[in-house]
C-alpha cells in the first residue's frame, strides 16, 4: 500500500512538472501505405487485419455489385484515423459499433476516421457497406475488375482488391476470408478455399455461394469468378476437397483439353509437395474461363484461375505445374517488397522445367542451355533487364521468369542437388504462410550451402548483362520437346 501511494504521488509531481513518463504520444492517422518501394500507397498503416468477411449480391445484367465487407484487425498504433484500399461507392462506415467519417482521396485510398481514438493493441471490427458498378470504375487509369459475357472475373495481380473489397492490400498483411456470394439461379460464384455452401437457395432466384479460406492470405490473392461453369467436387486422398470449374462457353475440343490438364492438379501438387515439402493449404482445383477472358493465368491462392484460350491448342500441363508451385512460392510465401517478384515466378518457371525433367521431355540443363545460347542472344534487350529490381513496370517481364529460373538451375549447379533442394524446402518451411525477400533468401541459401554466394546473385539478379557460364558449365543447347507449353505460362 505504501509503495502504491509513492508510485501514484511520483507520477502526479511528474504531471506537473511536465516529465514524460512513458505515456502514449497522441493518436495519428495510419500511414497511407506499407512502404513498398515500387508502390509507396499501396496497404496501409497502423493495423493488421486477421479476417475479412465479404458478403455480395451481383447482378450478372448490368454488373452492379452490392456488398458488406467486415474486417476484423488490430491496431498496430494510437489511430486517430487509417486508410483502406478501396475505389467502389461507399455507403457507409462503422468502427467499433460506431459510425465513422470516411473520404476519398487519391485514386484508391478510403480514408476512415473513426468516433472514437482506437489505442494501440486495441480489437477493431470495421463495416463497409457498398453498391456500384466496378467495370465503370477506373483508377490509376484502368479497372481491374473484368465483365464477361456471362458474369465478372475478380483476378489481377497486383491489385484486384479495390474492385470489390476494401483491404489492406499488401501481401506482407495476409489474412482469413469468408466469401459469400449470392448470385441468379444458374450462374455459379467460385473463390478460395474450403466451399462452405454450395449454391443454396436463399430467396426466390438467387443462389448463395459461400467459401472458406483458413490459412493466411494475401488480399490479391483472393478471387472471384462469376458465370455459366460447369463445377466438379471430388476428395484428395488426404480428405482435402478438390473443386474445379470450366467455363460453359468453351468449345468441346478446348474444354476437354482444359479438363485432362486441370484434373491433374491433385497429382501435380503431390508431386511438387515431394520437392517443395507439404502442400500448405486445405483445398485444391482450379477455374477456366472463357477463351480470351483474361488472357493469362493467376495462381490465386487453393485455386488458380486460367484463361480457357492456354487450352485452345490441347492439354497445357505445363501451365498447370507453374501456377500449382505458385502455391509454396507466391501464395504461402509472399514476397515482402513486389521487387522481390522473382521469388514468384522464377521459382514457378524453374518448377515447369523441373516437371520437364520429371516427363522426360527435356532436362532442366538442357533447358538452361536452350534459354541462355538460343532464345536470349547475349545482345538481346532480355539481358537488361534485372529480375531482382526489374521496376514497376516490368513487374512481369520474360527477364523476371526466365533469367529468375536460370538463377536458380545455376545455382542449383554450383551447390548440387541435394543442398539445392533442401533450400527450396526450408525457404518454404521457414518463410511459410509469411513473405520473404532477395537478400532473405540468399542468406538461407549461403547458411545451407555453406558458401559466399553475394557475387553469384549479384551476377544473376543485379547485372545488366549475360553472365559468363564458362565452357565447363555450359550442356550443348538442345531445344526441348515441351519449350512451346513452358513459355505460353506467364503470370
Amino acid at each position: 500500500m505504501l509503495r502504491r501511494s509513492v508510485i501514484v504521488t511520483a507520477a502526479v509531481l511528474a504531471a506537473v512538472l511536465g516529465v514524460q513518463t512513458g505515456a502514449q504520444a497522441a493518436p495519428a492517422p495510419g500511414s497511407a501505405g506499407a512502404g513498398d518501394v515500387y508502390y509507396p500507397k499501396y496497404g496501409n498503416g497502423g493495423y493488421d487485419v486477421a479476417n475479412y468477411d465479404i458478403r455480395l449480391r451481383y447482378y450478372p445484367d448490368t454488373d452492379r455489385l452490392t456488398g458488406t465487407t467486415t474486417i476484423l484487425a488490430t491496431a498496430t498504433q494510437d489511430l486517430s484515423a487509417f486508410n483502406l484500399d478501396f475505389v467502389l461507392a461507399t455507403q457507409s462506415v462503422r468502427v467499433n459499433n460506431r459510425p465513422a467519417g470516411y473520404a476519398r482521396r487519391g485514386d484508391h485510398e478510403l480514408v476512415v476516421t473513426p468516433a472514437r481514438p482506437v489505442a494501440k493493441g486495441e480489437q477493431l471490427t470495421i463495416v463497409v457497406q457498398y453498391d456500384d458498378v466496378p467495370s465503370e470504375v477506373v483508377a490509376s487509369g484502368f479497372t481491374s475488375w473484368n465483365r464477361t459475357p456471362d458474369g465478372a472475373l475478380a483476378v489481377n495481380e497486383p491489385e484486384i482488391a479495390w474492385w470489390w473489397y476494401p483491404s489492406n492490400d499488401h501481401p506482407t498483411d495476409k489474412a482469413g476470408f469468408d466469401v459469400s456470394v449470392l448470385v441468379p439461379d444458374g450462374v455459379e460464384a467460385i473463390s478460395n478455399g474450403v466451399p462452405t455452401r454450395w449454391a443454396q437457395p436463399v430467396i426466390g432466384g438467387w443462389d448463395r455461394w459461400s467459401w472458406r479460406q483458413d490459412k493466411p492470405q494475401a488480399p490479391y490473392l483472393a478471387f472471384l469468378a462469376i458465370g455459366d461453369f460447369d463445377t466438379y467436387q471430388d476428395t484428395s486422398a488426404d480428405g482435402s476437397p478438390i473443386v474445379s470449374a470450366y467455363s460453359r462457353r468453351l468449345a468441346p475440343a478446348t474444354a476437354a483439353a482444359a479438363r485432362s490438364s486441370v484434373e491433374r492438379t491433385d497429382e501435380i501438387l503431390d508431386w511438387e509437395a515431394g520437392l517443395f515439402g507439404p502442400y500448405p493449404f486445405g483445398a485444391r482445383g482450379g477455374v477456366v474461363t472463357g477463351a480470351g477472358d483474361q488472357g493469362f493465368a493467376l495462381e490465386n491462392q487453393t485455386r488458380p484461375v486460367y484463361d480457357g484460350q492456354s487450352f485452345a491448342r490441347g492439354s497445357n500441363n505445363s501451365l498447370i505445374v507453374h501456377e500449382l508451385a505458385h502455391q509454396w512460392f507466391g501464395d504461402s510465401v509472399s514476397v515482402g517488397q513486389w521487387k522481390d517478384i522473382w521469388l514468384n515466378e522464377g521459382f514457378a518457371s524453374y518448377a515447369q522445367w523441373l516437371w520437364s525433367e520429371e516427363q522426360g521431355e527435356g532436362t532442366a540443363a538442357e533447358i538452361a542451355a536452350y534459354v541462355y545460347s538460343e532464345v536470349y542472344p547475349a545482345d538481346d534487350p532480355f539481358w537488361q533487364v534485372l529480375p531482382g529490381d526489374p521496376g514497376a513496370t516490368r513487374l512481369f517481364d520474360g527477364a523476371v521468369y526466365d533469367r529468375g529460373a536460370l538463377t536458380l538451375h545455376y545455382l542449383r549447379e554450383r551447390v548440387g542437388d541435394e543442398t539445392f533442394f533442401a533450400i527450396l524446402r526450408t525457404w518454404a518451411e521457414t518463410q511459410r504462410y509469411g513473405d520473404g525477400t532477395t537478400p532473405e533468401f540468399v542468406a538461407l541459401a549461403e547458411r545451407i550451402s555453406g558458401q559466399e554466394l553475394d557475387g553469384f546473385f549479384q551476377t544473376w539478379l543485379y547485372t545488366p548483362e549475360r553472365p559468363d557460364l564458362g565452357v565447363s558449365t555450359l550442356t550443348a543447347p538442345v531445344r526441348p520437346r515441351s519449350w512451346p507449353a513452358i513459355v505460353a505460362a506467364r503470370h
